[in-house]
């Protein structure tokens, strides 16, 4: 069918339907209303990358390949943008795998441009002006994830889209996307203040000093080491004051034009279709690609009378593909014959179910959200806030949180200190859930702030602060345990400071924030990580940056973050001996295990690295000694310095060497006593090892 019954206001579902049916005039509608929703969202996301109008194309090329399939016409425009964000995904983790040795190397100099880009070339098209050209500019130093976020907001600001539409293109609910957005925005708004303080004359003398190492690269590191000082500077605050909304520049900003050559790539009408012919593919690739293409494979799909040939190469990154050969955490389970388990390399966020843990049965001092501050603090008559039983609570007691949602309107600080003695415990009450939702509090402010030693802060739920949930400065003798830190625009936990000595951080989940957990800048004995997960975060999931004395960390497990586990960096050259023991780094789209050029002489014992985006174990100049590791699937297993001493380690082992290579039981629920949960997942082969990397 040749057809041209498809009319121009003909609505979408409809359109989809008669091109389904083998319109070719609905066909090209399609792609002519829709190709320009599309090319902004990747344009924008992608910041001028020179691969945008390609990625664009192969875009619209998976569209109409996976059209025959769309069982809701309705849902066309959703449909689109989430095929056009996963390729987005995709593309960004082909690049990483490909330049991951420039990727990984964090100079440090001076200068604040991160590089021309797509945000920058809009700017000059648009001749924007002011806050403008302002917000366009912090667009770009956004994280891969947040950028094309930002991507997608911008479509549903200027009216493209719906917040539905956005919330199913990132697999997520509408409830859910907001937050999303809002922590978007927070960071956009914290780099607009950076931004300002960066082109300041004068310049903050603090800020010359702290911006002298810097080479302008814009990676989390710096981001986060800049925004926390325009945050803490008295002088680089006044810079946040009259920010405007950036939902109100948006609306004053046009979209981008499609490059006219583009859309004649896309004009269906032009080539013959109804051939699957090896020779009319790639005439049909090189109309839509505008290159020639070497074909690997030809395949033709039917919509109604016509059939279109497709390209059946790796154009679709919402196919399930199987993970490269997989390695084994011991010699003894190696099966070398055997055919490695397939598994998909789309993983979909999952969130962990909140187990039920046991709380105190009783305590000195009660809290509940309708409570009253008034009140004695006793079960019958609980205090309404937290501060008021941190300003009142004395060594030797303990406060109980009753369950349900707290929404304090500011900051809470710990000072009171308990002894070694007469500790000071902070809990949840019995099998009641209480949550700490930070989301209130002024982004200048962290969620908790503890300079106090010798207490026990468990089985909490905290979530939604606008930078740290939980700020631990120099406090020594702590314990943090059974916690669930979660979509918070910063750190989930961070331990810092001179004379942060003898903690612990155990069971815990931090997870969905700009960083999991972070024991940084400062130096302490005897810190100790068992039992924690940290994923889904922005960045890294454990980052032991700039810290200057050796931490413990065992029995721990990272996915799907940026960097599973940071052992060195922060912008400084320390040197420091980190030990690391049965821990297990997976899904994350950089690094399993990153020395970030910590020279240390590093312990790795028994840790397993799966199926990460970059390097397993990346140490090129750490004095490192590693046992019993094992690197699996990941793009490098290894990159190690000469001086590294090794026993009995295995890299890239082939067979099937898992027991299970299905994450979902080490992602799911915890027991009831707060341990992680049991499973098959990275066993080895036999079904008998104790644990990952064992």
């Amino acid at each position: 069918m040749d057809g041209g019954r498809a009319g121009t206001g003909t609505p979408t579902s409809d359109l989809v339907t008669l091109a389904q049916a083998g319109d070719r005039a609905a066909l090209d509608q399609l792609v002519e209303t829709h190709l320009p929703l599309i090319y902004n969202i990747v344009g924008r996301a992608l910041n001028g990358d020179a691969d945008v109008d390609d990625l664009v194309q192969d875009t619209m090329v998976g569209i109409i390949r996976g059209l025959p399939d769309l069982r809701e016409p309705g849902r066309f425009r959703s449909w689109a943008v989430t095929i056009a964000y996963r390729r987005m995904q995709e593309h960004h983790r082909q690049r990483a795998r490909h330049g991951y040795r420039t990727l990984l190397r964090r100079h440090e100099t001076e200068v604040a441009d991160p590089g021309a880009d797509f945000a920058e070339r809009t700017v000059t098209e648009l001749a924007l002006q002011g806050q403008c050209r302002e917000l366009a500019e912090a667009a770009r130093w956004l994280e891969t994830g947040d950028r094309q976020l930002f991507s997608l907001w911008w479509q549903e600001t200027s009216g493209e889209m719906t917040r539905a539409e956005l919330a199913s293109s990132i697999d997520t609910t509408p409830q859910h996307a907001a937050v999303r957005v809002q922590r978007m925005r927070e960071r956009l708004d914290a780099t607009r203040v950076v931004l300002r303080a960066l082109n300041a004359r004068p310049r903050c003398p603090e800020l010359s000093t702290v911006v002298r190492s810097w080479n302008g690269v814009a990676d989390s590191r710096w981001r986060k080491r800049l925004i926390r000082h325009t945050r803490d500077c008295v002088h680089c605050r006044q810079y946040s004051r009259d920010l405007a909304r950036p939902e109100a520049l948006l609306q004053g900003v046009g979209l981008v034009a499609v490059p006219a050559g583009l859309l004649g790539k896309l004009s269906f009408g032009q080539v013959t279709l109804n051939a699957a012919a090896t020779g009319h593919f790639s005439a049909f690739l090189h109309s839509v690609t505008g290159k020639s293409a070497v074909v690997a494979g030809a395949a033709a799909i039917s919509l109604g009378g016509v059939t279109y040939p497709l390209w059946t190469g790796p154009s679709d990154p919402a196919a399930p593909r199987a993970v490269p050969t997989t390695a084994a955490p011991t010699a003894s389970t190696v099966d070398e014959t055997s055919t490695p388990e397939a598994v998909s390399t789309t993983v979909k966020p999952k969130k962990t179910p909140t187990a039920t843990y046991a709380g105190v049965a009783a305590a000195d001092l009660y809290v509940a959200p309708d409570g009253d501050d008034t009140g004695k603090g006793t079960l019958k008559s609980p205090f309404a806030s937290l501060a008021k039983a941190v300003s009142v609570v004395r060594a030797g007691q303990t406060i109980a949180l009753r369950g349900g949602v707290y929404r304090p309107a500011e900051g809470l600080a710990i000072e009171t200190s308990g002894t070694a003695g007469e500790r000071i415990t902070l809990s949840g009450y019995r099998d009641e859930e209480p949550v700490l939702d930070l989301s209130g509090i002024p982004q200048n402010e962290w969620g908790i702030s503890q300079s106090a030693d010798h207490w026990t802060v468990q089985r909490l739920e905290i979530r939604g602060a606008p930078s740290h949930a939980y700020v631990c400065d120099s406090c020594s003798d702590n314990v943090f345990r059974r916690l669930d830190s979660h979509d918070n625009a910063s750190g989930g936990l961070v331990l810092r400071g001179q004379d942060t000595a003898r903690n612990q951080v155990l069971d815990s989940d931090f997870h969905d924030n700009g960083s999991g957990l972070s024991i940084m800048y400062g130096s302490g004995d005897g810190n100790l990580v068992r039992g924690v997960r940290v994923f889904g975060n922005a960045a890294d999931g454990l980052d032991l940056g700039a810290f200057a004395t050796p931490v413990q960390v065992r029995d721990s497990w990272a996915y799907r973050n940026t960097n599973g586990f940071t052992l060195g960096g922060g912008g400084t050259t320390l040197k420091v001996a980190h030990e690391l023991t049965n821990n297990a780094a997976w899904d994350n789209t950089g690094i399993g295990f990153n020395e970030e050029g910590n020279g240390g002489a590093l312990e790795l014992t028994r840790n397993t690295a799966f199926r990460n985006g970059n390097v397993g174990f990346y140490l090129p100049s750490s004095d490192s000694r590693l046992t019993r590791n094992l690197a699996s699937g990941n793009l490098n297993a290894a990159d190690l310095s000469p001086a590294a001493r090794e026993s009995g380690n295995r890299w890239n082992a082939t067979g099937k060497v898992f027991a299970s290579t299905d994450s979902g039981s080490a992602e799911g629920a915890r027991h009831e006593d707060g341990s992680l949960p049991a499973t098959r997942f990275l066993r080895g082969g036999d079904g008998r090892g104790a644990t990952m990397g064992s």
